[in-house]
């Protein structure tokens, strides 16, 4: 009796360890449970430098909040590209309802890289600049034109949005990017595979399907994903990984 409450406060315990950061977004969070996709802000948040404003070639990452709910749990993420002399972004991401009917959930189009996530702030996650950029740009839309699941799409735990857009990562290798613990779908891998480079091409990853994973990466640090929500520990920048919560600073 006594082994069998003890294994049951373990249980119990192990639950609350993963559902904890998820639950406190949930209760403290800024979520809008009542938000309305049709009418969420969907403006820019003037982060990301102006288009016009700049010649150089730029490639960026960004991320925000899913909707409603979802979001104590994951984010969406996008990848933006400005060729060099461009005076606009072009935008790509997966977009799960595009997948219906055997459409292809990869969606383009021209527009603000930082526009919010109807209503989710956005963040920028990683980017690269100048040559290095105009010389990736080519390579990066032969990537999102080979993409193997364009016409698949599952929530959780994936392929979805952050699926794709470390599907991106891992063909550039100068595209050096962390993505949260929280981009639930980033440690799934296409075409089967069990192993592969970390999406920040300094390490390396297993994954049973994205519902259990390891990456060991100097970028990523050392995460282990269970059923998409993942702990970890990043020496590289001081800080530790929770599932909901993100990368949390120890400096």
């Amino acid at each position: 009796m006594r082994f069998m409450l003890r294994l049951l406060a373990r249980l119990v315990g192990a639950i609350v360890l993963f559902f904890a950061g998820p639950l406190a977004v949930l209760t403290l969070g800024d979520l809008d449970f009542d938000a309305d996709w049709r009418t969420a802000d969907r403006s820019a948040a003037h982060i990301a430098p102006k288009a016009e404003d700049t010649p150089e070639a730029l490639v960026q990452i960004w991320g925000a909040r899913a909707f409603r709910w979802r979001g104590a749990f994951g984010l969406h993420t996008w990848i933006a590209l400005k060729p060099t002399n461009a005076t606009r972004y072009e935008i790509y991401q997966v977009i799960g309802w595009y997948a219906r009917g055997g459409r292809s959930s990869v969606v383009s189009d021209y527009g603000p890289p930082d526009r919010r996530w109807y209503g989710a702030e956005p963040k920028l996650y990683g980017e690269i600049r100048g040559a290095a950029a105009a010389s990736a740009i080519p390579r990066i839309r032969e990537a999102i034109a080979t993409y193997p699941s364009a016409r698949r799409y599952v929530v959780w735990p994936g392929p979805n949005s952050n699926t794709f857009v470390s599907h991106i990562a891992r063909a550039i290798p100068e595209l050096v990017v962390d993505l949260p613990p929280h981009a639930l779908g980033k440690d799934f891998l296409l075409d089967g595979a069990w192993i592969a480079p970390a999406p920040s091409n300094t390490g390396f990853q297993v994954s049973a399907r994205g519902l259990f994973a390891v990456t060991l990466a100097r970028e990523e640090g050392l995460e282990v994903s269970v059923l998409g929500l993942t702990f970890g520990l990043d020496p590289n920048d001081l800080a530790i990984k929770l599932p909901g919560l993100g990368k949390l600073s120890l400096r």
